[in-house]
């Protein structure tokens, strides 16, 4: 029988929750569920001060939450490995089911759209009258997308709307469960006349659920 006391178990159990115990460290979480990055892109698609964003990262290592790789001079972290991704899904499901606050702070931030499952969009992609936009940048489309996804950027769906098929459902997509582009851009569609709905979750909320993502 281990000598350890039943407190040491605890404390590693901890380490976790510590990690966690941090809106910084779980905005970066989320944003690299999304794909890696460098510590400079981290640090700007969160709006961190980049010494906070390296020093919230080694938290997060600390954790084996995130890992990286070295490319030249440039250091890449990415999540350690798909468990973390949908551990973070089974965690923000959690909260939201038991904070009211958390639940008007995501329908103050994203509004109130019915929103499409990632199950309901996988029965549909074959649907001739569904029409699946990815509203990110072209080069987050490249890197992976929902298959048979059009890419079309945020910045440019109001110049090409004429794309679009008549009396087509359009599902708009971005990258993580708290992103405002997709919204904006269902707002956006439904004010010209088009029926649409973003997707739960974005691309991180379908690959979470397991769905294919192809990168071409």
């Amino acid at each position: 029988m281990s000598e350890f006391p039943e407190e040491a178990i605890y404390q590693q159990l901890a380490r976790v929750g510590k990690a966690l115990a941090n809106p910084v460290r779980l905005r970066l979480l989320d944003v690299l569920d999304q794909r890696e990055r460098t510590v400079e892109e981290l640090a700007q698609e969160a709006g961190i001060a980049l010494k906070n964003t390296s020093a919230q990262l080694q938290q997060l290592r600390a954790a084996h939450l995130v890992t990286s790789r070295k490319e030249g001079t440039r250091v890449y972290y990415r999540l350690a490995d798909e468990r973390v991704s949908r551990f973070l899904g089974r965690f923000q499901g959690f909260a939201h089911e038991r904070l009211a606050d958390l639940r008007d702070a995501v329908a103050d931030r994203l509004g109130t759209f019915e929103g499409v499952s990632a199950a309901e969009l996988a029965d549909r992609l074959t649907d001739p009258d569904t029409v699946v936009l990815d509203v990110r940048s072209a080069e987050d489309y490249s890197r992976g997308h929902v298959p048979g996804a059009v890419s079309v950027p945020l910045r440019e769906l109001r110049d090409r709307l004429g794309e679009l098929p008549d009396g087509a459902e359009i599902i708009a997509y971005c990258g993580g469960p708290y992103c405002v582009v997709s919204p904006t851009a269902v707002a956006l569609l439904r004010s010209c006349g088009y029926r649409a709905r973003p997707l739960e979750g974005g691309l991180t909320g379908w690959r979470r659920s397991g769905h294919a993502v192809r990168n071409h």
